[in-house]
């Protein structure tokens, strides 16, 4: 009985707005099943990645700009309009979370997108192949986050150097 009052109470406490950031327990929920239904998933087959990586994401930079950069930014950093009032608030695909992502992951979320949130699913407007070169630009967005820091940080030009070959 009292579980089912605690449930009760916190059902009249939950509050569906998208215009506040949700509790920690939420996120933490709700991240926690994201990443576990994604990992399971993602397991099925993924079909193999092109053998150019570098021609691949720069296939994937000009596929992004069409289709991802309207939500994530031109940058990957979701500071647009749209990216920032959606719930949950469009990927930092820049951020450690994102990037810790298996490429198979990246390619099953791009592929299938996610239920609930305002990731689409391009699996029936893309091929595989454009699939794979989106998940290898986002790999390279990372870098550039990294890139961008040391710039905006004074870094010497040797430094920006070495950073673009990490």
């Amino acid at each position: 009985m009292l579980v089912v009052v605690l449930i009760v109470i916190a059902l009249m406490r939950f509050n569906l707005t998208a215009l506040k950031e949700p509790g920690r327990l939420e996120t933490s929920v709700a991240n926690w099943g994201t990443r576990f239904l994604i990992r399971r998933a993602s397991r099925q087959g993924t079909p193999p990645r092109p053998p150019d990586t570098k021609a691949s994401a720069d296939s994937g930079s000009t596929l992004y700009s069409s289709t991802c950069g309207f939500c994530h930014g031109s940058d990957g950093r979701a500071q647009t309009p749209i990216g920032q009032w959606t719930y949950p608030r469009a990927a930092d695909l820049t951020s450690a979370q994102v990037q810790s992502y298996s490429d198979q992951e990246l390619f099953w979320i791009i592929k299938n997108g996610i239920r609930f949130t305002g990731m689409p699913a391009f699996g029936k407007v893309e091929s595989e192949a454009d699939i794979w070169n989106l998940v290898n630009y986002v790999r390279t967005l990372a870098g550039d986050s990294r890139n961008k820091s040391s710039t905006k940080a004074g870094a010497e030009p040797e430094e920006q150097i070495a950073a673009q070959e990490r």
